[in-house]
């Protein structure tokens, strides 16, 4: 079969397209022909050795895809042959409290990724995908829809009414700023780029910040509140906007810490008790969040939004496309 291995973290130069037996499922576990993959920021940080989690020598990158079952090992009981799958991001996370050894289950990280065209996950690290998404739409889900998923609803307790602030239009971002709506809350959406700032609104954003044009953007966020602030900001900036953030949300409010993308930056944990704030770390999610935002995608017909689909001979143009950050929603691969 077809495959791409990272054969160092040097950068996207060290993805290199090999070939290998196809891998066959063991006890518990299923065999999927993965049609399509996409990439999150988190696979940019593997390739350039700048994630701060372990990672599997010459692994075989990103953890999202979708894609058919076309084996299954013995005592498999959930799904069969034919079925339509996304897979868990961890793979041995399905309910509660994370266990010590999630981490290592991670796709395309402490083990075997999705840019290949056979994978084996284990029969709980998979998920019947909506059956109304395509292959491309349901391989964005298992990394920025549930980190979305999680913040909001299971860390966030979204409700009807509720102000949530996104920041910028990739992935992330895009997913909270639909279950937002979804939910009836009221969503700020921040980005440079006034263009993608109209296509925010499209999908049905409230309220517009040009972070450029309104470096301030947190005084903006409270204008439009009225001074009370929002409930709640989705954080995908890092230490170089959380300072903002903080100053953003009402007493109480929340800043769910999603991604490190604006740089370093000093924070006064002062400002965290004046603001009384809620501040959560979010990693992924758990099969059973999964199942649950699934099913709320499929009763409100929710699509991805999908930036590009790439083909698989062409997957280090993803990987520069993403880190062009000229995307708006997900970058896709076909495999």
């Amino acid at each position: 079969m077809r495959a791409y291995v990272l054969k160092s973290q040097t950068g996207i130069e060290a993805l290199e397209r090999v070939e290998m037996a196809a891998p066959v499922p063991a006890r518990g576990q299923v065999a999927v022909r993965v049609v399509a993959c996409s990439l999150n920021y988190r696979d940019l940080a593997i390739a350039t050795g700048q994630y701060r989690q372990p990672t599997k020598p010459s692994v075989i990158p990103l953890s999202d895809g979708a894609g058919e079952i076309i084996a299954i090992g013995p005592d498999v009981t959930r799904f069969k042959i034919g079925d339509r799958v996304a897979g868990c991001f961890f793979q041995n996370w399905s309910a509660g409290e994370p266990g010590s050894d999630v981490q290592n289950s991670a796709l395309g990280g402490g083990r075997d990724g999705m840019l290949a065209e056979v994978v084996v996950l284990e029969e709980g690290g998979v998920l019947a995908m909506p059956a109304h998404m395509s292959f491309e739409e349901g391989a964005t889900l298992p990394c920025a829809a549930l980190t979305a998923w999680h913040a909001l609803v299971e860390h966030g307790h979204l409700m009807p009414g509720q102000t949530i602030l996104v920041q910028g239009t990739g992935g992330v971002s895009m997913f909270a700023l639909q279950i937002a709506r979804m939910a009836g809350a009221e969503v700020i959406a921040t980005s440079s780029s006034d263009e993608k700032l109209a296509r925010a609104k499209a999908l049905g954003a409230h309220h517009l910040i040009n972070y450029k044009t309104r470096p301030d953007w947190e005084k903006a966020a409270m204008e439009i509140t009225g001074g009370r602030g929002v409930d709640q900001v989705v954080e995908v900036g890092g230490p170089g906007t959380f300072g903002k953030s903080l100053a953003a949300i009402r007493v109480g409010g929340r800043v769910s810490q999603i991604g490190v993308l604006a740089g370093m930056a000093e924070v006064n944990p002062a400002v965290i008790l004046a603001k009384r704030a809620n501040v959560q770390g979010i990693s992924v999610g758990s099969t059973r969040m999964f199942e649950a935002m699934a099913r709320a995608f499929s009763l409100n017909g929710l699509k991805p939004v999908v930036d590009r689909v790439f083909a698989f001979d062409a997957a280090p143009d993803a990987y520069r496309h993403l880190r062009a950050g000229a995307h708006f929603g997900k970058v896709v691969i076909n495999i």
